[in-house]
């Protein structure tokens, strides 16, 4: 037996005479399985958080089940949320994603509620039970692939890659957040394209070509990421099966056409996305930088992801505007980003041409990080947890690789399997402390922002919904006794949020209603005002303000009798809010009548006329004044 085979077949004693060899494929995979649903279990009672409820939930098409289909293959994946919205074409981002929508449709069709407003949390469970089984599977069809094509001779450096990929806490929010399943989809059809175009290279079968095609498409259907691989694939021709390079250029070419063909699809459908500069803060998160700060700031960013995949913690949700402040070059971590990411460039390069396995896992990392980093390209965030999900395998293969080379420099098997044993246990008890602690972050967007609030203190958008969060709380029976206190909390984190962006139009709404449950109606009218000002089609805005005069009117009705001025001057607030409602003005009329006012009272009841002509009561009162 050859040293790297010896090297490669670690047998363990199990009990009695029973062996178990740790590096067969079915051990591992059964060892990761298990070690995923210990890690992500914790989330199946989940409810919807973050981007959930305007992919899912709010989407017209999901919730059509089969019939939505159609129009969610043929539309940019948040058009049904624009419309709801009154949006403009400002935040039209042409994003065409359509896989991970119809699965949500088929569940939907399949297991959802069928009443037109579903119940909050519908089939949320199926959904993220969906997730955390794609996100095992996909481990484990990235286990078959290192194993079969990249590390032949190396079981033990397959296996720590896809360990410490299904452990590591940065992908917490692609698998507990429903929606990244556009995420989840993209990287293992992705992963599947390479087994299949190494198939192909191998015996030329029309039938895997086929295979590799569909699941290139596929992919690209999930996430543009997929466009990496007309990179990737050569790349992996070039240095795993020796092949001259344009040799693993030819062998790629039907991707090549295929990939066109995609973006014609993709341009007919969405676009490039809008042209019109975004107003909002929250969505062009450099407005307010200059373009040295822009540049700074974007190159700078780089280095926070990585320092996120070496130490994962604190995590949040959103890293928006002012999570992040603007940098300039005069800031030496800025520099730094720039040799680094530099340096790393210049060794895929020397690595690439020396056919070294490291190359590739710096090429997947740099790629995929180049596409979410804004500097070729604006994605409308500053950064994101699931966007550095695709480049994290490119990193961790490489640190999995200089594990598995450290342990194979131990001669002693005792002793290298202590160590392995050791690093193993201490990586799963430290990732799935984080890990499995912040699943319950995920638990909905209440428990989600109050606790990223006190990560990210600076995030207009995690305090507006941590303020949001507060006041769903104290609308729950069970905290009726400590309403104010949370309503308290909610202003805290309302005006904190408006104040680091003055233009923030949920800031204002919700402080309009944390201050209208607190019965201070004059301020609740006030910020709704300012957010009208800056938001005037906002859909939210009539509904509110509807209430608002509701109110002001219950009040008059309450003390019409015995107080009609105090009544008539909340009717007037009424009307001030709801012009067109006859009854306020009616009731306007009644009030004045009573003391009175005729002249008053005449014009009120000729409003109410104008807007409602068969009012019988305003003719009848419009009979009964004085000629």
């Amino acid at each position: 037996m050859g040293k790297k085979e010896q090297q490669r077949k670690v047998v363990v004693p199990f009990s009695g005479t029973a062996k178990i060899n740790y590096s067969s494929f079915n051990v591992q995979a059964l060892l990761l399985i298990i070690i995923g649903l210990i890690f992500y279990s914790n989330t199946f009672l989940n409810e919807y958080a973050l981007d959930d409820g305007i992919v899912i939930q709010k989407n017209e098409y999901v919730q059509q089940g089969f019939r939505g289909i159609p129009k969610i293959l043929t539309a940019d994946a948040y058009e049904s949320f624009y419309k709801q919205m009154n949006a403009g074409q400002q935040l039209s981002g042409g994003r065409y994603r359509p896989l991970s929508i119809v699965t949500f449709a088929i569940e939907q069709q399949l297991f959802g509620s069928k009443e037109k407003m579903p119940p909050l949390n519908d089939i949320a469970t199926i959904r993220h039970v969906a997730n955390v089984a794609l996100y095992i599977f996909s481990v484990i069809v990235l286990l078959f692939f290192l194993r079969e094509y990249i590390f032949k001779e190396n079981a033990l450096a397959a296996f720590i890659t896809c360990l410490l990929f299904l452990i590591h806490p940065i992908h917490t929010e692609v698998v507990a957040n429903v929606k990244s399943r556009d995420e989840l989809f993209s990287f293992l059809f992705i992963i599947l394209t390479f087994i299949a175009a190494f198939r192909y290279r191998e015996n030329k079968s029309n039938q895997n070509l086929f295979y590799g095609l569909l699941f290139y498409f596929l992919a690209l259907l999930s996430k543009e990421y997929a466009i990496t691989l007309l990179v990737l694939i050569p790349m992996l021709f070039y240095i795993v099966k020796v092949d001259k390079l344009e040799q693993s250029i030819i062998t790629t070419l039907p991707f090549m056409a295929l990939a066109l063909v995609y973006l014609v699809i993709r341009y007919k459908i969405v676009g490039v996305g809008s042209s019109i500069e975004d107003p909002d803060v929250l969505n062009s998160p450099y407005k307010f930088a200059t373009a040295t700060q822009e540049w700074a700031t974007k190159i700078e960013l780089l280095n926070h992801y990585l320092k996120l995949l070496i130490y994962p913690t604190p995590l949040s949700s959103d890293y928006s505007y002012n999570t992040i402040p603007y940098l300039n070059f005069t800031n030496i971590r800025v520099w730094l980003a720039i040799l680094i990411h530099l340096a790393l460039i210049v060794l895929t390069i020397i690595l690439f041409f020396k056919r070294n396995i490291i190359a590739f896992g710096l090429a997947f990392y740099l790629l995929h990080l180049f596409l979410i980093s804004n500097l070729f390209m604006d994605i409308g965030a500053t950064m994101g947890e699931r966007l550095i999900y695709h480049s994290s395998f490119g990193f961790l293969l490489i640190i999995a690789l200089y594990i598995s080379w450290g342990l194979q420099k131990i001669n002693n098997v005792t002793t290298k399997n202590a160590v392995g044993i050791f690093l193993g246990v201490l990586l799963i008890f430290w990732f799935g402390k984080i890990t499995i602690a912040r699943n319950f972050d995920w638990k909905n967007d209440t428990t989600l922002f109050i606790a990223d609030a006190k990560t990210v203190p600076n995030s207009a958008l995690v305090n507006g919904n941590a303020g949001k969060g507060y006041i769903d709380l104290s609308e729950k029976p069970e905290n009726k006794l400590r309403e104010n206190e949370l309503i308290q909390k909610a202003i805290y984190h309302l005006n904190r949020a408006i104040e680091i962006h003055p233009k923030y139009v949920n800031g204002y709404l919700n402080l309009g209603v944390a201050y209208f449950k607190l019965k201070e109606y004059e301020n609740a009218n006030q910020y709704w005002d300012k957010a009208k000002f800056i938001y005037p089609n906002n859909p939210f805005l009539k509904k509110n303000y509807t209430l608002l005069a509701s109110v002001y009117f219950n009040e008059a009705m309450n003390i019409g009798k015995e107080q009609p001025l105090v009544a008539i001057r909340f009717l007037e607030k009424a009307v001030a809010i709801d012009s067109l409602n006859a009854d306020y003005w009616y009731n306007i009329g009644g009030a004045n009548f009573t003391i009175k006012n005729y002249d008053s009272a005449r014009k009120a009841w000729e409003k109410t006329l104008q807007l409602k002509p068969d009012y019988i009561q305003a003719q009848q009162g419009m009979a009964a004044l004085p000629k």
